[in-house]
């Protein structure tokens, strides 16, 4: 009986390569290495997510002292649970890796508290809520805020139509158009915010933490989030983070 040398598997060279791009993208300097591991372990899964090097390595970034680095790990971890809880609907991923989940959030909501930056900590604010898991439209609730628009449904049965909500510099209301494509005479309504201490659940969460960490200005555009919107066609107010919840669904 004769043997030969075992031929290297693949899951052996695309381990190398993860390590490879880990490495790269823990230096800080390799943008391109965020937009391959994105690529490959988000958006056409070639990498395993569940490569014990995956959760281990983004943690160790998170808990450094570059600001930079350690808010993509976060973005990238937070996005790849939520998106295996999505696939495969189960949690066996964060079971998985509980301490290295354990530490992802520990670091996010670290950096949360001394970021100064609006948009920054808007993103380390949705890293913290995909980490915890609980919220699966996070990311839709965060982009809003940092877009300063969301392009919604009317809730009504018959789908009365397709509107804009807009909260931010450009004001706080409601628009049948693109607001940002528009001219200026388009009709618009304005929104209604949530009174603050009617607030509850995560609308409550949210609000109290902007304050506590210094973003008034993100309080204040929470309690719009968590307000209501009137459609321009048919003048029905509705929740507007129910409709980014059922836009997302």
């Amino acid at each position: 009986m004769t043997t030969s040398s075992p031929v290297p598997r693949a899951d052996a060279a695309d381990s190398d390569r993860l390590r490879a791009l880990l490495e790269r993208a823990a230096t800080g300097r390799d943008s391109q290495a965020w937009s391959d591991l994105w690529t490959e372990l988000y958006h056409n899964g070639s990498l395993d997510v569940a490569d014990p090097l995956v959760l281990h390595a983004l943690a160790d970034m998170a808990q450094t002292g570059r600001a930079d680095t350690a808010a993509s790990a976060l973005h990238l971890a937070g996005a790849l649970l939520v998106r295996s809880d999505q696939r495969y609907e189960t949690r066996n991923l964060r079971h998985q890796y509980a301490p290295e989940v354990a530490r992802l959030l520990g670091a996010a909501n670290r950096w949360r508290q001394v970021a100064v930056d609006r948009n920054d900590y808007c993103h380390l604010v949705e890293a913290v809520l995909n980490l915890e898991g609980d919220v699966h439209w996070a990311e839709e609730l965060i982009w809003g805020i940092v877009g300063e628009e969301y392009e919604l449904e009317c809730p009504d049965p018959d789908g009365c139509a397709s509107l804009w909500v807009i909260l931010g510099e450009r004001g706080f209301f409601s628009t049948a158009e693109d607001y940002a494509l528009s001219d200026d005479d388009v009709e618009t309504f304005p929104l209604h915010p949530a009174d603050p201490r009617a607030l509850e659940g995560l609308g409550r969460r949210l609000y109290d933490l902007a304050r506590a960490d210094g973003h008034e200005e993100i309080a204040r555009t929470l309690t719009y989030a968590f307000g209501e919107a009137t459609c321009p066609e048919c003048e029905q107010r509705f929740s507007v983070v129910g409709q980014v919840v059922a836009r997302s669904s």
